[in-house]
């Protein structure tokens, strides 16, 4: 067996030493671990790939497919990616992995992790690691898989495909913007008993909307009898709708409560709708994402949103950004924690630029401003060189959402060094892409 070495394979056929082959991976490191060195074939399963890769993210499509990095290749080592599968609302995901090779005995140190709603914070579906074909169904309309490796050997990965199937329409549960949508069938409610006329909220004075076919109320999250409270890494807005059998003086049957939940979990709002004391019980879970919009503005009394697409700049401009958070809830506030420029919406990772990350002001030119709303965050940096090297430049600025009252929550902490940090339970994580920008043309 040959030592470990590294070397910078440049062409398909270079002979390393010890008669090894290079795999083709243009301009990227290898490092190939005790290989055998009187095979003439690609020594692949020890191969360790270094370099910039991207793997994870959100797959919305109806149906899809996705693999590891490299697929069917070796995949690099100390990988870790999360990819959220979420489909439409009121559906139901099914995955299937038809090839997964992944090195180490019983899934200990590279595996796949499927998990039924967002990761770690919802029930394991199942940790696989070898076999051909695998198929879970989701409760709801959002799975997540997490893939990871080690630092030492790996394998040739997965291929995995989706498709999605709609759930009953009995009930449905939509958390917008600034209410809880919930609409249910009037022959549903009729088939056990209940009449639309003795069907409401805890606070009376909010009605539901009847129409020929659907009961439909749309609950505020800040109204109605709402409660809003923080636990388990989200922040939870809960109600209870109430239906009874009738107005006689006795009956029979039980009283329906449907107990609706709008839970903002990381960047997802999680949709929780289930029933209690009733003869069927219904159980049902949809997500969806927060609705946060990031404008630019001429000047810095952020009085004159730009529309312009694209938005010609010159060299060393000021640039003026708000995000704003919609939501009902006053009792939120809403910081910048990380800002990258990449020249490609669809990739920070490979060119980018970063502004300020963590916290932490990596450009002097970006300053912030105060805002008249703890839902608004306001800042600026000048347009740079990078522009002028590339034709378009986009940017991504992660937010964090936190309780305003929660003075221990990433909002109040300022700068953090860490890479990686863990999210409390009263805060939570978004993501919004604004662009492009295009350099002025020199006249």
């Amino acid at each position: 067996m040959s030592k470990s070495l590294k070397v910078s394979c440049d062409k398909e056929n270079e002979v390393l030493e010890n008669g090894l082959h290079c795999y083709e991976f243009p301009n990227m490191k290898i490092s190939v671990d005790t290989c055998d060195a009187s095979s003439n074939y690609f020594c692949l399963t020890n191969m360790l790939v270094s370099g910039k890769y991207s793997c994870g993210g959100l797959l919305s499509s109806s149906s899809g497919e996705f693999t590891s990095p490299f697929y069917p290749e070796n995949y690099p080592n100390s990988a870790d990616c999360i990819w959220e599968i979420q489909v439409e609302s009121n559906s139901r995901v099914t995955l299937t992995f038809r090839d997964v090779v992944i090195q180490g005995v019983g899934c200990q140190y590279d595996y796949i992790e499927v998990y039924d709603g967002p990761l770690n914070t919802s029930p394991l579906l199942g940790r696989i690691c070898h076999g051909s074909i695998f198929i879970y169904t989701s409760s709801s309309n959002l799975i997540t898989v997490h893939f990871h490796s080690d630092n030492s050997y790996t394998s040739s990965g997965f291929h995995a495909d989706y498709y999605s199937t709609p759930d009953n329409d009995n009930t449905t549960l939509v958390c917008m913007t600034e209410h809880m949508h919930v609409a249910i069938s009037r022959d549903y409610l009729y088939s056990h008993g209940y009449s639309t006329d003795y069907i409401s909220l805890n606070d009376l004075y909010c009605k539901p909307k009847v129409t020929s076919y659907l009961v439909i109320f749309d609950i505020p999250y800040n109204g109605c009898g709402t409660r809003r409270e923080g636990n388990n890494n989200t922040i939870t807005y809960t109600n209870l709708i109430k239906a009874t059998s009738s107005g006689n003086t006795i009956k029979r049957l039980k009283d329906l409560h449907l107990h609706v939940n709008c839970k903002m979990l990381q960047d997802t709002w999680i949709q929780v709708m289930y029933l209690a004391d009733d003869v069927i019980e219904v159980n049902e879970t949809q997500y969806s994402r927060y609705d946060v919009n990031l404008t630019f503005y001429e000047t810095s009394s952020f009085s004159q949103p730009i529309y312009d697409f694209p938005y010609y700049v010159d060299l060393n401009q000021n640039l003026y950004f708000e995000a704003y958070l919609h939501s009902s809830d006053l009792n939120l506030i809403m910081i910048v924690d990380t800002c990258v420029a990449s020249p490609d919406p669809s990739d920070f990772t490979t060119v980018t630029y970063d502004i300020i990350r963590h916290g932490c002001v990596r450009d002097s030119s970006y300053a912030t401003y105060s805002s008249p709303h703890t839902h608004m965050a306001r800042f600026k940096f000048n347009a740079f060189k990078f522009i002028g090297r590339h034709p378009s430049v986009y940017l991504q600025c992660e937010m964090v959402v936190c309780r305003r009252d929660d003075y221990s929550s990433r909002c109040y902490q300022g700068c953090l060094s860490r890479t990686r940090r863990e999210t409390s339970s009263s805060e939570e994580e978004l993501s919004v892409v604004l662009g492009p920008l295009k350099l002025q043309k020199k006249k």
